[in-house]
């Protein structure tokens, strides 16, 4: 049988999967972890790479491979290929300024209102999370850094790259779903944005060609197939088979809110990204900063291992006794508050207790969730079911709390590693010629009558905080 590799580099860990190319059936799987941080020397990913593929087996009888990889990573090389300095993550959050500067700066050349100008030329607002941002970082805090660039790639191309063995930056490649989280790429026109790049870096620098979906990159040195490879959250919805119309939850160290539209969008409030997907659709997207980590904290907090979490916040009632919590331990994106800190409100003697603060975490993070979904189809974007996935979502309070608070039916699907899967899919495609369909995994449907009381009480909450805080 035909086989193919799919790679999940992520911000924790790199994972590699070995598929049946006809089926999609996993046959062999790899991981290795990557070093904690919101910066990281991009050799770190490379070694991880060939530790996971070692793991697995190895790829020698692989005849494609295609990577996936976190978006919004900042990989600055000179001349020579060299990278110049550790690369700044999705999770780092030091050009919270800058993003605000190139909002203004791009006011004032456009003569617009700034978010208008972003959300019209990107489809996106700049916030910290996006390469944009950090390009603006470096030139006004290592301009010397910024002086010997010539290249800027995103962690999925930088080792697409290293995978074909070139060392020429003229070879660089990426595709349209994660160059769409940059800042400098229109989704609605295909297209590098080279005024907004030098807005942003002061100069001209070299960009990954965008590859149309399910094109060659290249070959491995013994002559598999180089996919294009995906951002994470476009290969996940694509590890899924999700359709047009299809929300996918994804419960990792980030919450993420997607859904697959025939349509590109703007949203001058900065909530929603206007990302394009892996195939020709567009991803809608909207993120928050604190996902699984905040089950990790309360777990902490109480002394608990998250199965106990889960059996105390379900013990407690909808809406945890009048305990809300703002889950913004590492700062937010939606809304956009990177230096806020998390909050629980409605203390009182009576309600202080384990149960409704296991309750009040799970239901601060999908309350947030459920409003970055809200902000998406507030922009016409229809959905018409919801995928939950990740690690957070295998928690049994997760699981039953979630239709209420989302007021629709979850979709659990087996678990599985989505996002290397999308990327094998991707590789098989890209082996076949075009898009080929996999049989759909099992899944769970999850329901429960909705909680229209604990999601408005969050929104008035954050409303208030959300006011304070600017």
């Amino acid at each position: 049988m035909p086989l193919v590799a799919g790679v999940d580099s992520s911000t924790q860990s790199c994972k590699v999967v070995i598929a049946d190319a006809e089926t999609g059936q996993i046959l062999r799987t790899g991981a290795a972890r990557h070093p904690e941080g919101t910066e990281v020397d991009p050799g770190h990913w490379s070694a991880a790479l060939d530790e996971a593929i070692v793991q697995a087996g190895g790829i020698q009888d692989v005849l494609a491979i295609s990577i996936a990889g976190q978006q919004h990573g900042m990989v600055l090389l000179d001349e020579m290929g060299e990278v110049l300095r550790p690369a700044l993550l999705w999770n780092d959050v030091r050009s919270a300024s800058q993003a605000d500067s190139l909002i203004q700066l791009l006011a004032e050349s456009q003569q617009q209102d700034g978010r208008v100008a972003w959300s019209q030329l990107t489809g996106s607002v700049p916030v910290a999370s996006f390469t944009v941002t950090k390009l603006r970082w470096v030139l006004e805090n290592e301009p010397e850094i910024m002086r010997r660039a010539a290249a800027v790639c995103l962690p999925h191309d930088w080792l697409t790259w290293k995978l074909s063995g070139s060392n020429s930056i003229d070879d660089l490649r990426t595709d349209r779903s994660d160059a769409s989280g940059t800042g400098y790429f229109s989704s609605s026109e295909e297209s590098y944005l080279p005024e907004i790049l030098k807005l942003a870096a002061g100069k001209n620098l070299a960009l990954p060609r965008v590859l149309r979906p399910f094109e060659l990159a290249g070959n491995l040195k013994g002559g598999a197939t180089i996919g294009p490879g995906m951002g994470d959250n476009a290969a996940a919805a694509f590890g899924l088979g999700a359709f047009l119309g299809q929300g996918v939850l994804s419960l990792g160290t980030s919450g993420v809110v997607s859904v697959i539209a025939r349509e590109a969008t703007q949203d001058p409030s900065g909530t929603v990204a206007g990302f394009a997907d892996g195939t020709g659709e567009f991803l809608p997207l909207a993120c928050t900063l604190n996902g699984a980590r905040v089950l990790d904290a309360a777990a902490k907090l109480l002394g608990v291992s998250h199965k106990q979490l889960a059996e105390l916040a379900l013990a407690a009632a909808p809406g945890a006794g009048g305990l809300t919590l703002l889950p913004y331990f590492e700062g937010e994106r939606t809304p956009n508050l990177p230096d806020a800190t998390g909050s629980l409100y409605g203390i009182t003697a009576a309600n202080l207790n384990p149960a409704n603060i296991a309750r009040a975490s799970i239901e601060g993070l999908l309350c947030g969730l459920a409003e970055a979904l809200q902000a998406i189809t507030a922009l016409g974007v229809t959905v018409d079911a919801l995928t939950m996935v990740g690690g957070a979502a295998r928690n049994p309070a997760v699981q039953a709390i979630a239709p209420a608070i989302f007021g629709m039916n979850v979709s659990l699907p087996e678990p599985g590693e989505y996002v290397a899967l999308g990327a094998a899919r991707q590789a098989a495609s890209v082996l076949a010629g075009s898009e080929i369909s996999w049989p759909s995994k099992r899944t769970k449907v999850l329901s429960a009558e909705p909680d229209l009381a604990t999601r408005t009480k969050y929104a008035e909450i954050r409303d208030s905080f959300v006011s304070s805080n600017n």
